[in-house]
């Protein structure tokens, strides 16, 4: 299983209704999406990373955007990111996907790095740290080969399983086999959110990198759970932001 290439897509694109432009935003005088970019990096068992995003004309900023960074740059379909990510991953010669999005500036790379160590070392389908919430949002990676998306994708045609990458494997898991990543008790704050979705959103991410990035560039999820445990009111800025699917 070691001789596996393991390649991260990061699914983006400048079109969101809520915040446009978001992954361009900039935090302490970089765009979001190299804050991103830079955490994926500290992941010594990635042997590519590779923006997936739109054929779309205002998505040609982020192609330009990718190589100016030395990161690898799939265009597809804006609506069927199934087949994006799919395409991302056949461009970079993937035989494992980690999916990661566009909306989680501020990932763990020692969590993805443990989600690997996972899938590396069990014959799961499927691992995510996402199916069952237990992380603060934005923590969210799940992996799985390219093969098993490709025979999940052979099983679907609506729209909503083909916006939704991973749905159709969670909903089946008498056909993949799943293995869930459960937060330990100090990183267990599933109702903090660290997406980037909204204004306030952009505002919690800003403090949080301003605050912590001078000590640590890379600052995990602990010391950011530790920090707003400490100072109570951070926690506030984005509380009233509604999630989509959420009531």
């Amino acid at each position: 299983m070691s001789d596996k290439k393991y390649v991260a897509t990061i699914e983006a694109r400048m079109s969101s209704s809520r915040l446009p432009g978001k992954v361009l935003l900039p935090a302490s005088g970089k765009p979001m999406l190299q804050h991103l970019f830079e955490r994926l990096k500290q992941v010594d068992s990635l042997s590519d990373i590779v923006l997936a995003t739109t054929v779309n004309q205002p998505d040609d900023v982020l192609e330009i955007f990718a190589s100016e960074m030395g990161m690898s740059c799939f265009r597809g379909s804006e609506d069927d990111v199934l087949s994006r990510v799919i395409g991302a991953a056949e461009y970079a010669d993937a035989d494992v996907i980690v999916e990661i999005s566009g909306d989680c500036p501020l990932i763990d790379p020692e969590l993805i790095s443990q989600c690997i160590a996972i899938h590396k070392n069990n014959k799961a389908d499927f691992v995510s740290n996402a199916t069952i919430p237990s992380y603060p949002g934005g923590m969210d990676v799940s992996i799985f080969s390219l093969d098993v998306l490709k025979k999940s994708e052979a099983m679907v045609k609506d729209t909503l399983h083909r916006e939704h990458v991973c749905l159709n494997i969670v909903q089946h898991p008498e056909i993949f086999s799943r293995l869930n990543v459960i937060s330990p008790p100090r990183l267990h704050w599933p109702e903090l959110e660290l997406l980037l979705d909204e204004k306030d959103d952009y505002d919690l991410i800003c403090h949080l990198i301003e605050n912590l990035s001078e000590q640590d560039p890379y600052f995990d999820c602990y010391k950011i759970i530790n920090y707003i445990k400490s100072n109570p009111d951070v926690a506030q800025i984005n509380v009233k932001v509604k999630r989509k699917g959420a009531s």
